[in-house]
């Protein structure tokens, strides 16, 4: 139902976002850092919700639209590819700041963390266009079951982004403590994540397939 190339696409694409530094990250690098793992796997938790949020609202109704106004999709396609693009020049762009030297904040009860990582990823720009512009991509509209395609594939974004940001999660403090250390990894990592992003941007723009009316 789902081709391998479409789930490895995700996993890039998931990873591609998930490591390149935005409110969610750095909510949970500030709180691991300043209150403890705990307190960064609660707000992870709050984080995960916001997923599931955003998985079950795009694809109810992006499985129908994208069939019904081939341009909308189209215009979609571009989108993602542009987003894509923008975050690839952030990650290159010369001046960047580590998001392990976050500032201090306030210590919270339990389930004022959850509600804050909640809320930070509902209102995270790049995780609604992730869901509205890039995990559709992936879909193919030629074969049935596109809704579960989708879920299916939004499912594998979010078992990515959990993982990773537990890791994060986990080693924040020893991570921010090695990267002070060794700026030359940083810039690694923000390089070849970069190289990555534009490529998948240019993918996107050049790809030339259309929906046809199958669902």
């Amino acid at each position: 139902m789902v081709e391998l190339s479409a789930v490895l696409g995700v996993v890039v694409v998931a990873l591609g976002i998930v490591l390149t530094p935005g409110p969610n990250m750095v909510y949970l690098v500030s709180r691991s850092i300043t209150q403890g793992r705990r307190a960064g796997v609660v707000s992870l938790g709050g984080v995960a919700l916001g997923f599931v949020v955003y998985l079950l609202a795009a694809n109810l109704g992006l499985s129908v639209v994208f069939i019904a106004v081939p341009e909308l999709y189209l215009g979609v396609k571009l989108a993602g590819a542009a987003y894509l693009a923008y975050l690839a020049w952030n990650a290159l762009k010369p001046g960047g700041v580590s998001v392990f030297a976050p500032l201090n904040v306030p210590h919270d009860s339990p389930r004022t963390l959850f509600t804050m990582g909640f809320v930070t990823n509902l209102l995270n720009p790049k995780i609604a266009l992730m869901y509205l512009s890039l995990i559709p991509q992936f879909i193919d509209l030629d074969k049935d079951h596109v809704l579960l395609q989708g879920l299916v594939l939004g499912s594998l974004q979010i078992a990515v982004s959990v993982a990773v940001n537990l890791t994060i999660v986990l080693a924040a403090g020893a991570i921010a403590v090695f990267l002070s250390l060794r700026p030359f990894w940083l810039r690694t990592q923000r390089y070849a994540m970069g190289a990555v992003l534009g490529a998948l941007a240019i993918s996107l723009a050049l790809d030339t397939s259309r929906p046809t009316g199958r669902s």
